[in-house]
């Protein structure tokens, strides 16, 4: 099915970095103990490992979570599982983590106050002593396909097409229902639903009525909202059985139904040649969630594996001529009956220790395989199997042909070095035991037998030598792909090298515009976070990262401040007050701020005096961003410094007019919300000198299709401003701490789980040491714009993504406040992910 045969080759993957615990003298891993991992869509990746102490000669079950950009910075708790840890699986948002032990014991985590490295374990459910061997969260409902033939489309919708598929399980009105399946080793099938309020409703029902062994499972989705389970006994010599799970909720109960499907046997077994060279079958897996109908088996011996790759047909029977003369209605149409086969299978292989399939929806039809297959794009179209020997091959999801092969550490050490093996005879070779693939398919995360997790990068073109504009094209798809989705794209930026930045920012910006309005509105702060994490990865394009997190900040502060405003009349039909001022500020040019204000309702911008007063720090960091700006207009030609853009960004120059109209208005209010400024003269209105010169920068601006130069009466004008105003200095974000910008040159970083890295080879912060503020110096909450002092004294968290760093607890219980907190409590506004940082984080 699959037009050319695939080499396996050496350049499509390489180490990015490897973390591993601290060296202890006696290993305290139990190197025969299962371990699992699990990849959430947020870029988190937990895994087990499994302490022992040596007085108690017990075991700790350890979940350790990490975000990829930060791998040292691990959260391990005990997981409180009494025997060891055998599935975890990450839920659709990537916010919670199921956990499953050999006591038939399931947890499910979530994280504590939205912290990535603080988590708790709320519900859960259990089959007393009856081990899991597959769990999974039920199916949400909702599927895209990924079309690589439009990949060249304007609309995101064709490029990504939403696939009609039904939860496993609808509450009223059609919404899904949370809760997760397992299947047990006695052959049992437990569905636990999670109710909105909170209560969780377990029922468990046997497989089939002749209950057996179940040493492997696996559950998939269909698209009428049933559930498969495929399960095997662990022989070879037996058929590996299928069932059709149906869950239901009856009188406010759970209730399972199944029913079996059609079973297979492995060819390995039925070749007479082969008959027993395989006898157990040591993986079974859907090809993905979603895709009941193709299961991938493998079969092994002590040393070698097979692998093979089944699909699910429906097939014409054909009927016997006697029945054909008594009914000419069978003749015509045959009975149809579903039927197992075998779309490819490996040669012999080496024993394989770990399988990752990939989890990029991509779409399977003849031309999309072909396109895929022309332009060379393979993410989501290749599966890892890692093998004994320490490597770790790509193969073909449908031929199962090698794609891309990499060498581990033991693999491909040459023979003519007898010293350096003997030391490793005693011990089997370090290999994966557990590995997952990204969301994109462009990494690869594995965990060995000594507790070390290594990260793969893998080139989306498998290691084939594309042009510039090519691997651009590949890279882009998938980032628009993860705007559309709302993952993390961390992994792709692995792969983003400083030469691509401008091109890449430049033609996901054309993508964005192609689209319509609405779908615009709605990913317009997750562009401009994509374009500023990818601007880190250029020493060039550095400082744009400032002015990206200063937009983001900027829209928020926006939308904030407008959304307190109120119509003096509830019943008015008109536009909303916030639509209004935009409507009014936009129409009505003139430079001298009063006149602008006199077209407004003051009515409708009446607030509490304590209201408007803990909206100082918001107001007053409008009003130095406005000064910052104009002054540095003079000197524009150095594209370095942070807040460039903004000089040419008609829409932000609009809403920061619209700002300074509000904080006008509020101003006669209450004259203490207004931004401080230090001036010269006693009698100067700094408000209306910045109106007016934001005024006219903004006309200059304002069509982006027509953008002129300012003239030089007002260039002359804002070069007087720092002899006028004191320029106060603006506390740009800090350059991020990650990992992503060391990676950059392809060598392989070494950390260390629990210890941060100190700055090696960071080309970049040289340059951005003039934005940042050195280790002594006073902290600030970038936002709520306070100053936390030099050594903080309250505990604090910052964003995974880019750095931003606020206070954990409010200070403030102003309803406002709270509205303003609200808009990032759960994520950054760049849509990182939170953690708590140390108290010590001077």
């Amino acid at each position: 099915a699959v037009p050319c045969p695939l080499r396996g080759r050496a350049g499509g993957m390489d180490l990015a970095y490897v973390c591993e615990g601290e060296k202890k003298p006696k290993s305290n891993h139990c190197p025969s103990i299962p371990l699992v991992c699990a990849w959430s869509c947020r870029n988190l990746i937990a895994f087990t490992t499994d302490l022992r102490n040596e007085e108690e000669k017990d075991l700790t079950h350890m979940v350790h979570i990490i975000d990829t950009e930060h791998p040292w910075d691990v959260y391990s708790v005990n997981s409180g599982h009494t025997e060891v840890i055998t599935c975890l699986e990450w839920d659709q948002s990537g916010s919670r983590l199921l956990s499953a032990d050999a006591d038939g014991h399931i947890k499910c985590w979530s994280m504590t106050d939205h912290l990535a490295n603080s988590w708790e374990n709320t519900v859960g459910s259990v089959v007393e002593g009856d081990p899991v061997v597959a769990l999974s969260w039920l199916h949400n409902g909702v599927k895209l396909a990924l079309h690589v033939e439009k990949s060249g489309a304007s609309n995101f919708g064709e490029k990504f097409s939403r696939v009609k598929f039904s939860p496993s399980l609808t509450l009223f009105g059609g919404k899904p229902m949370e809760g997760w399946i397992a299947v047990t080793i006695s052959g049992l099938v437990t569905v636990s639903l999670l109710k909105p309020n909170g209560q969780v409703l377990t029922a468990t029902e046997s497989l089939c009525r002749l209950r057996c062994r179940v040493a492997l499972a696996d559950v998939a989705f269909t698209g009428g909202g049933n559930i498969v389970v495929a399960t095997s006994d662990g022989s070879s010599a037996s058929p590996v059985q299928f069932y059709k799970v149906c869950v239901s909720v009856v009188n406010e109960k759970c209730k399972i139904d199944t029913e079996i499907l059609p079973s297979l046997f492995m060819r390995c077994t039925t070749d007479p040649a082969r008959k027993d060279k395989y006898p157990a079958i040591t993986h079974l897996k859907f090809l993905a969630r979603d895709m009941s109908e193709q299961v991938l088996l493998c079969a092994s011996n002590q040393n070698n594996s097979i692998v093979e790759c089944w699909s699910l047909r429906k097939e014409g029977l054909p009927v016997n001529n006697i029945f054909q003369q008594i009914s000419p209605v069978v003749g015509d149409k045959q009975p149809m009956i579903l039927k197992w086969r075998i779309l490819s299978a490996t040669n012999d292989l080496d024993r394989v220790s770990a399988v990752a399939l990939p989890k990029l929806p991509i779409s399977l039809t003849n031309t999309d395989l072909k396109v895929a297959n022309d332009t060379k794009f393979f993410p989501g179209l290749g599966l890892a199997l890692a093998f004994h020997d320490g490597s770790v091959h790509i193969v073909h999801r449908l031929s199962l042909q090698m794609m891309a092969v990499f060498y581990g550490s033991s693999s491909q050490r040459p023979v003519d070095e007898p010293a350096l093996k003997r030391p490793r005879t005693a011990g089997p070779l370090v290999h994966f035991k557990a590995m997952q693939l990204s969301w994109t398919s462009l990494a690869l995360a594995g965990v060995d037998s000594h507790g070390k997790l290594s990260m793969l990068r893998i080139s989306p073109s498998m290691g084939h030598v594309l042009d510039m504009n090519m691997s651009l094209r590949h890279l882009l798809f998938l980032l628009e792909y993860c705007m559309v989705t709302g993952y993390d794209w961390w992994d792709i930026l692995l792969h983003v090298q400083p030469s691509m930045v401008q091109n890449l920012v430049e033609k996901l910006h054309e993508e964005y515009m192609r689209q319509n309005a609405a779908l615009q509105q709605v990913l317009s702060t997750r562009i401009v976070a994509m374009k500023a994490s990818l601007c880190k990865l250029s020493s060039s394009t550095i400082a744009r990262v400032c002015d990206y997190h200063a937009k983001l900040f900027l829209i928020a502060i926006s939308c904030t401040l407008k959304s307190l405003l109120r119509p003096h009349f509830l019943n008015t039909p008109d536009k909303s007050p916030g639509d209004r001022l935009t409507e009014i500020c936009s129409k009505i040019t003139d430079v001298d701020i009063d006149k602008v204000m006199i077209n407004l309702k003051t009515e409708e911008f009446v607030l509490e005096m304590t209201t408007l007063q803990s909206l100082q720090q918001l107001i007053q960091w409008v009003g130095d961003f406005v000064l910052y700006l104009l002054a540095s207009l003079p000197n524009q030609g150095s594209p370095v410094r942070p807040g460039h853009s903004f000089l040419r960004d008609g829409a932000s120059l609009g809403m920061f007019r619209e700002l300074m109209v509000v904080i006008r208005i509020w101003g006669l209010l209450k004259p203490s919300c207004l931004p401080v400024y230090t001036a010269t003269s006693d009698t100067q209105d700094s408000m209306s000198l910045l109106f007016r010169l934001l005024t006219k920068l903004w006309l200059c601006c304002r069509e982006e299709n027509h953008i002129t130069e300012p003239d030089d009466a007002l260039i002359d004008e804002c070069c007087l401003l720092p002899s006028q105003l004191l320029i106060p200095n603006i506390d740009w974000l800090p350059i991020n701490d990650g990992i992503i910008s060391k990676l950059q040159n392809k060598q392989l970083v070494r950390l260390q789980f629990g210890k941060a890295p100190g700055l090696i080879g960071h080309t970049v912060s040289s340059q951005f040491d003039a934005f940042v503020r050195t280790p002594g110096q006073p902290k600030i909450d970038h936002l709520r714009r306070l100053h936390l002092g030099a050594y903080p004294t309250e505990e604090c968290k910052s964003c995974t993504r880019c750095g931003c760093v606020t206070m954990l607890k409010s200070p403030n219980k102003v309803t406002a406040v709270k509205q303003w907190e609200q808009r990032w409590i759960k994520n950054c506004l760049c849509g990182g992910l939170w953690r708590k940082m140390p108290l010590s984080y001077s």
